[in-house]
């Protein structure tokens, strides 16, 4: 739910969430640059990974398709890969739907479980790019219940309950 009120998703029954000094639901119903992975990925299982992000960059006209090739290149798939995503197994529906967060080289990244139906070695390449988004200036908020992930990824820890912070480290 913390994931879906950043992105402008849902409204908070209380407070309020600013991005960039802007407040959801006001001036903006969600943040402008943002790249999302919440829960089930959403892409379109009758096309191509590469068909798919095409579909969606014509929405901001931010991403070429030479942009679109990288990221899928980088996240460890094929951009030349013409089969349907319905093809494709679970890990590659994963890597898929961070690719679909990340083409548009967002200042905002929502991730939830993004090492979720991903190899070992696939971890390690996702936490790399991860590292590489942070360091590019992205802000990225990840939910996890793989602590290693958040050890190795996040330079502050908030443990959520029922909407209420448990811990802060």
């Amino acid at each position: 739910m913390f994931l879906r009120a950043l992105a402008g998703l849902i409204r908070v029954n209380s407070g309020s969430i600013a991005v960039d000094g802007q407040i959801l639901g006001e001036k903006i119903d969600f943040p402008p640059s943002l790249g999302l992975l919440i829960e089930n990925n959403n892409l379109a299982p009758e096309f191509s990974l590469t068909k798919n992000l095409k579909l969606l960059s014509k929405i901001k006209n931010v991403a070429t398709d030479d942009d679109i090739a990288q990221t899928i290149t980088r996240v460890g798939l094929e951009s030349t890969d013409s089969r349907k995503v319905a093809k494709f197994s679970l890990g590659m529906k994963q890597r898929g739907a961070i690719a679909q967060a990340l083409f548009e080289k967002p200042s905002l990244i929502l991730l939830d479980e993004p090492t979720n139906a991903i190899d070992q070695k696939g971890v390690i390449q996702i936490r790399e790019i991860l590292a590489e988004e942070a360091q590019r200036g992205a802000t990225i908020i990840l939910a996890s219940h793989n602590p290693e992930d958040l050890n190795v990824l996040a330079d502050e820890i908030i443990d959520l309950s029922e909407g209420e912070i448990v811990t802060h480290v």
